[in-house]
């Protein structure tokens, strides 16, 4: 059994609407409290299972939970069980979910582990408020939850609205989800109950930042649904850590890891996005504000980790960076803004896709697409210096773009000529980084003299060392277009 389903966190502010909005059909209340159970190293939790022994009401059911083939699906199986003695929790038994897919996958995941016990590690009471709607002709479940989780003397509130798809298709759940989180402020959440109480059971505050997968191609799969795998790729790694950033507990790398997936989801649709029919050719500039509005503090963030100690050890006096107008980042990806884009990009992603009408096998279209990025990369090579910056920036987004490309297509290419191309890539990504990093400390500094009189160092600290790098970036560029290809053709 697939369950179907989204979550948004609702505001403190937000949550006397969604009540008078639930109220406005038919609800159901019911008190759940759930037993999580695991083993004691986490193998279900690192596995993406979470395994629970729930009382709904005055019933008792077992449920078993693992993913699925795209983040709005997750594998479910549910077993309803007796009480134990005198009303007490019924024992728990992972052989009630053999048969299912997702009782054979833990079955198996426990034999290698070589059978572990399972202890309880933490719990959750949940005042849970349902309501059943139709639209589009799809049944929709409605689920507030309030309550709590908790893992020893530890506590961490729940309040969430859960919507389920009972029947129907799928763009009628994301429509009234656009809905629902544009008119009451919701915000997107792919944290499970079940991670979250894995986190409060480990006493860590928040979850680590979510890096990029490759997606899994072959030379046979058809560019239309290799352009589906590439954003689905992208969008796990936005969503991630998206649902850090939003939460409000989060670092830096949070920030950077999200940008680096909108930037990888901009390269997949500029790239492939041309292959598949039903992709939105506006898709691409929309995430590409939330990309830039997100881009103020982290370069500033990582200006103070790269530059700021250069200029301290050639003799600087006390500088500071100053601050950049720029977005709250939790407040941006809360924006009803965001999440519908978000919601588009999930419908497509989970939506079967259409036949293709192929424009030929996927590691010929995608060398032709490499190959017209690695040309344009060994025009501007020679001449580099004499370049504007604004063109010494777009050569650096190719540089980024090119590298996105290959990572989406790694398994289709030449692994040792892959190797040697992505060390070449990576020297001219580094040089033009730090290129980069040069114009916008000068930008910030040269903003600040009146503040800090001191940044006239800096200034010109700045100015004598942007001529040298920019010969380190024509060096590398000049490298990578020597570069073997990796792509035949």
């Amino acid at each position: 059994m697939f369950e179907v389903e989204l979550k948004f966190q609702v505001p403190e502010g937000a949550l006397p609407g969604v009540r008078r909005a639930l109220m406005r059909g038919r609800t159901q209340r019911q008190r759940l409290q759930a037993h999580y159970h695991d083993t004691a190293d986490r193998a279900l939790a690192r596995a993406g299972m979470a395994l629970r022994l729930r009382k709904e009401g005055r019933a008792w059911v077992q449920t078993l939970k693992a993913a699925g083939t795209h983040p709005l699906q997750r594998l479910e199986h549910n077993v309803r069980v007796a009480a134990g003695p005198a009303g007490q929790a019924p024992a728990l038994d992972v052989q009630r979910h053999a048969g299912s897919p997702a009782g054979e996958a833990l079955l198996a995941l426990l034999r290698e582990a070589g059978d572990p016990p399972l202890q309880l590690r933490y719990r959750s009471d949940i005042r849970r408020t349902r309501r059943e709607l139709r639209s589009a002709g799809a049944r929709i479940e409605l689920a507030l939850d309030e309550g709590e989780l908790a893992a020893g003397e530890r506590r961490l509130p729940v309040c969430e609205l859960e919507l389920e798809l009972l029947s129907g298709g799928l763009p009628a759940l994301l429509a009234v989800a656009a809905r629902w989180a544009a008119q009451h402020g919701l915000w997107l959440d792919v944290r499970s109950k079940a991670e979250r109480g894995d986190r409060l059971a480990e006493g860590r505050e928040r979850g680590e930042p979510v890096k990029s997968r490759a997606p899994e191609l072959a030379r046979s799969t058809p560019p239309a649904q290799a352009s589906r795998a590439m954003l689905h790729a992208g969008l796990q790694q936005v969503l991630a850590n998206a649902a850090e950033v939003a939460g409000g507990d989060y670092e830096t790398e949070h920030v950077h890891q999200l940008r680096v997936g909108l930037r990888r989801l901009r390269t997949a649709l500029r790239l492939f996005g041309d292959v598949a029919a039903d992709v939105d050719a506006g898709w691409e500039s929309r995430l590409a504000e939330p990309f830039r509005r997100l881009g103020a503090a982290r370069d500033r963030d990582a200006l103070a980790a790269s530059l700021l100690p250069q200029l301290q050890a050639d003799g600087a006096p006390a500088l500071t960076l100053p601050a950049q107008a720029g977005d709250d980042a939790a407040a941006l990806v809360r924006e009803p803004g965001f999440a519908a884009l978000l919601l588009e990009l999930l419908g497509f992603v989970a939506a079967d896709a259409p036949p293709p009408e192929s424009p030929g096998a996927l590691d010929k279209l995608a060398a032709k697409r490499l190959q017209r990025l690695h040309e344009q990369l060994a025009d501007d090579a020679p001449h580099f210096c004499d370049l504007p910056d604004p063109l010494r920036h777009r050569a650096r987004k190719r540089v980024k773009r090119l590298r996105y490309g290959l990572e989406f297509v790694a398994p289709l290419l030449r692994g040792k000529a892959l190797a040697r191309y992505l060390d070449a890539l990576g020297d001219a990504q580094d040089a033009l980084g730090a290129y980069n990093d040069l114009v916008v400390a000068h930008a910030l500094f040269e903003r600040s003299v009146a503040e800090q009189p001191q940044a006239w160092f800096a200034l010109g600290w700045i100015a004598a060392k942007r001529p040298r790098v920019a010969r380190d970036c024509e060096r590398a560029l000049k490298a990578l277009a020597k570069a073997p290809r990796p792509w035949k053709g």
